[in-house]
């Protein structure tokens, strides 16, 4: 072989969910039987980014990857690539719609426009050993910072960054930092709030897996800028490779003297722990993760006073964050700032979901825009469809239309247009979908996981749930839009935390937005998507069918009926609106039509 091969297999979540270590092990198996250990390294990283089409292999130095990887392409893989150097096309990313494959990962647009900052080593180096992220400067800014700096030159540093929270409040980091600074005791603590419930994200989760070190790093310097001597990593047990990884992490990094007592010499003494969390989604906020660490119920508090555990002063920083610092200090304030808008600096990961072609973890500048991030880096919607709407912000965010896909992602633009950037989540809807049955997926999910501390989350987030469920159900009543538009805003004025306050965003941008669907339900009882099953029905066009008996086939329910040769009709009364017909026939036959009825028919 002409050159050394490395092989770096992403093993995050995802990738492991659709087989990646299954990969490994034949990889494994094929370099020893073949007797290559000494020309082919074989290097589990994580966070590929390109989440959809895992297990993701990247083949160094050529820069080929290889996705959608399964065992039994290994032999050929190795015989092809690795001893005979010609890359195997069949394995190789194509783009939707294109017919030849993009052979080298940086020529593939999802990656093109991203700029890494907190995924700066995703894909480079295997997450479990501290010696590959000390190879790429890892810990160079922990030691610059506490040899070569005072705390109050860290702040301002990190002030003058313009770092702000990246866990969805937006706040000044340096301003945060330096108020805790400034504040007496003998004790003080920093927190990493990796508590990430928000359906549709996996940023916090995916930072941890692919560059556990970097987030420890962070929280070390934040720890010495503000006199802490004692952090804690609040992960939810749902993140089992997170916590793993995590673990192995804080162990090497005391090993090495970089946790614990007397710090590169200079006196400083600060240790981790890593604290699971039960799975509540409140605990992603600030005060009732405090409560949960505590051992107390994980309800909100009302602030002022600030966030304070045990009593004691304390800095809660997101994943994100904290995975930041060390850039800052390595690379400079003003090089963090040129990145990014005048109020939002730098980068923001987002976690792309839904109707998009390219899911998956996503670095991009702030101030990028909307249609840069589903067109250029998520290539588009699948099957042709039209883009219907972007959801920011996690299950508090908005709604946001497609005649903004031209919006800058920043703070105060995703604010404007009635959603939030929150911790990144970002869940793009087609066509096919109905905004006031997302809506109501969203409203439903905040209802179960309100504390219910406040009587206007806990109360009325069941209101604003059973308003939405009557609508999709086709008992929509006169009135419904105002009354839902007047609960929302009695929520967001009345309660306590962020949480509730942000809880009717999907309601409120949708009625901003997509005011006429919900007229659509009310007034028509028409579900224009045709999504809510009690506003549609299916019909079998006579002049369409061909009588091919595909859909009768897939029925489970023989409310499909007709003899060969002859059109087919279905029986309302049997009919369950599975949908199993519409999907099998392919000469656009059994079409949705709205429910005359206006209500769900009575089934059997």
């Amino acid at each position: 072989m002409a050159h050394r091969t490395n092989v770096m297999i992403c093993t995050c979540t995802n990738c492991i969910s659709n087989g990646a270590l299954k990969i490994k092990d034949a990889l494994e198996a094929e370099i020893q039987q073949r007797e290559l250990a000494e020309d082919v390294l074989l290097v589990p990283t994580s966070a590929s980014g390109l989440c959809v089409r895992g297990p993701i292999l990247v083949i160094q130095p050529d820069g080929i990857l290889y996705q959608q990887v399964k065992p039994k392409d290994v032999p050929n893989m190795v015989e092809e690539h690795f001893l005979k150097g010609r890359p195997v096309e069949a394995l190789m990313y194509v783009a939707p719609g294109a017919d030849s494959p993009i052979p080298e990962l940086r020529d593939i647009s999802f990656f093109k426009d991203q700029r890494l900052i907190a995924l700066r080593n995703r894909g480079m180096i295997n997450p479990d050993k501290i010696d590959e992220y000390i190879a790429r400067d890892g810990y160079k800014a922990l030691a610059k910072a506490v040899s070569a700096m005072n705390p109050e030159e860290v702040i301002e540093q990190v002030t003058q960054s313009g770092l702000r929270g990246r866990g969805g409040a937006g706040f000044p980091t340096g301003r945060k930092w330096s108020s805790r600074r400034k504040m007496q005791g003998d004790i003080k603590y920093v927190i990493c709030n990796a508590d990430e419930g928000d359906p549709g994200a996996f940023m916090d989760r995916s930072i941890i897996e692919a560059d556990p070190h970097s987030v420890i790093e962070g929280m070390a310097i934040g720890a010495y800028a503000v006199g802490a001597s004692h952090g804690y990593v609040y992960v939810r047990m749902e993140y089992p490779l997170a916590i793993k990884r995590m673990a192995v992490a804080i162990e090497q990094a005391r090993e090495f003297g970089l946790l614990g007592k007397d710090i590169f010499g200079t006196g400083f003494d600060f240790d981790l722990e890593i604290f699971r969390g039960a799975g509540a989604f409140v605990c992603g906020e600030t005060t009732a993760l405090v409560m949960s660490i505590e051992g107390r119920p994980p309800e909100p508090r009302q602030r002022p006073p600030r966030t304070a555990l045990w009593g004691k002063p304390t800095v809660i920083n997101n994943v994100e964050t904290w995975a930041n610092v060390p850039a800052i200090i390595n690379w400079g304030a003003e090089w963090f700032a040129e990145i990014g808008t005048e109020k939002s600096k730098g980068t923001k990961v987002f976690s792309l979901a839904g109707n998009v072609n390219n899911a998956g973890l996503v670095e991009v500048p702030m101030g990028i825009t909307l249609r840069e991030i589903v067109y250029d880096i998520g290539d588009g919607i699948p099957n042709g469809k039209a883009f219907k709407a972007v959801q920011t912000g996690g299950p508090s965010g908005g709604f946001i239309p497609a005649d903004l896909l031209d919006l800058p992602v920043d703070y105060e633009r995703l604010d404007e247009a009635g959603a939030m950037m929150g911790s990144g989540g970002m869940v793009v809807v087609d066509e096919d979908s109905c905004m006031v049955d997302m809506a109501k997926y969203f409203i439903e999910f905040s209802s179960d996981e309100s504390c219910g501390k406040c009587t206007s989350c806990r109360e009325g987030s069941d209101v604003l749930l059973a308003i939405l469920t009557r609508i999709c159900e086709g008992n929509g009543q006169e009135g419904d839009v105002e009354l839902l538009e007047e609960l929302g805003e009695a929520i967001k004025d009345a309660s306590l935390c962020g949480l509730g306050q942000s809880l009717p965003n999907p309601v409120l941008s949708t009625l901003q937005h997509f005011r006429e669907e919900y007229r659509a339900h009310i007034e028509d009882k028409n579900c224009p998507a045709g999504v809510c099953k009690a506003l549609f029905q299916y019909e079998i066009d006579a002049e369409t069918c061909n009588a091919c008996g595909a859909c009768k086939k897939q029925c489970s329910y023989d409310a499909v009926e007709g003899e060969k040769d002859v059109p087919h009709t279905i029986v309302m009364a049997k009919c369950t609106t599975c949908g199993a017909c519409y999907e099998a026939c392919n000469f656009d036959a059994v079409r949705k039509v709205p429910n005359t009825a206006g209500k769900m028919v009575a089934r059997a």
